[in-house]
This record gives C-alpha cells, structure tokens and sequence, in this order.
C-alpha cells in the first residue's frame, strides 16, 4: 500500500531512509566488495620453464580480470577475461597462457623477454578495481649449469688421461728395472759359476 506524504517531516524521514538505504549500498560497492591476494609476489625462473602467476580474488558480483607485462621491451596485455564468460588471449601469448578461475594464469616457455613486471586488474561490474603487481625474473641457469659440467667433465678427462700416462710411465720403469737387476744376477750368477768351473 502506498500512502501519501504527510507533510515535510513525513518527506524528511523517507529522504533519510533512501539516503541510508543509499549509503549502505554504496558501501557494498566500495573496495571492501572486492578482495585480491597475491601469495607470491616474486618469481624466480630459468629459461624454458613453465611459472603459474598466482592470485586469489573476491568479488559480490561480476569481474573482469586483466594481466598486463611490463619490462624494458615496452607494456604488452596478455589476457582478459570476465568470470564465467569470455577469454580474450593476447596473439603474442596465444599459445602459452592459461587462465584459471580464480584470476591466475600460467605461463609455458618463459623467456629472458619474460622477465618484469606483470599487473592484474580485477574490476567490479560496479566499477570498482583491485591491484596486484607479480614480479618475474628469468635466469639462464640450466645452460650455465651445462657449460660449468662440460668444463669440469673435460678438466677431469684431462687429469686422468694424465695419471694413466703417468702409471704407464711407472710401470714401464719399473719393467725395465726389473730387466736390468734380473741381468745383472744373471750375469753375476753366470760369473760364479764359471769361476767354480776355472777353480775345479
């Protein structure tokens, strides 16, 4: 049932009551409506690895979350997508991200032009916006890490081609040792006999 206004003090309460009514709903809007988590802020990476760029949000109605790169080679947008709708994959990323649900992505096959900084944008159907910053550093470890065994295989092939020379060496010497003192008992032997013989 609808009644009409009485008065000015009639329309004064109802002012306040839409105002409050108002207010409460705004509030409900307002960035409290709307959470986002970053549980790893900074990444480490080697080149050629698969990284999962984590996030966790919250929001009352429909979002829109958006990943964007930053480095040295310029800002580049990755993804967008609306919860429970569209997924709209940057032509540079096509074939390396995935988006998931809760506002992460994953990124297969980072490169050294992947290091930086990526920022996610979740916006509110109502418009309000949540931030998160994922810094991301890419390392060429695994092809160090190959040079430094290849290096160090090859040292350790050269000292031990040397210590089996010098074993050969060793045992050579001692062979020919061996020869000269078996000849010189033999000749020595060989002597005594014969002096036995000139003595006879």
């Amino acid at each position: 049932l609808m009644r009409p206004l009485q008065g000015c003090r009639g329309r004064g309460v109802v002012v306040g009551t839409v105002t409050l009514c108002l207010a409460a709903g705004w509030a409900l809007q307002t960035p409290g409506g709307i959470s986002l988590v970053v549980p790893q802020p900074n990444i480490n990476a080697t080149v050629a690895q698969n990284i999962l760029l984590s996030v966790e949000y919250s929001c009352q109605g429909v979002a829109t979350i958006e990943w964007k790169h930053v480095s040295s080679w310029g800002t580049t947008s990755i993804v967008e997508w609306r919860s429970g709708n569209y997924v709209n994959i940057s032509t540079v990323y096509k074939d390396r991200v995935t988006a998931f649900e809760n506002g992460s992505i994953q990124l297969r096959n980072v490169g050294m032009r992947d290091a930086g900084y990526y920022f996610v944008t979740v916006t509110e159907e109502h418009g309000t916006n949540a931030y998160g910053t994922i810094i991301v550093n890419v390392y060429e470890i695994i092809y160090e890490d190959l040079h430094f065994v290849a290096v160090l295989f090859a040292f350790l092939a050269a000292v031990s081609a040397i210590l089996i020379c010098f074993m050969w060496l060793c045992n050579k010497s001692l062979h020919l040792f061996q020869k000269k003192t078996t000849h010189k008992l033999t000749a020595s032997t060989t002597e005594e006999i014969e002096l036995e013989t000139i003595e006879c």
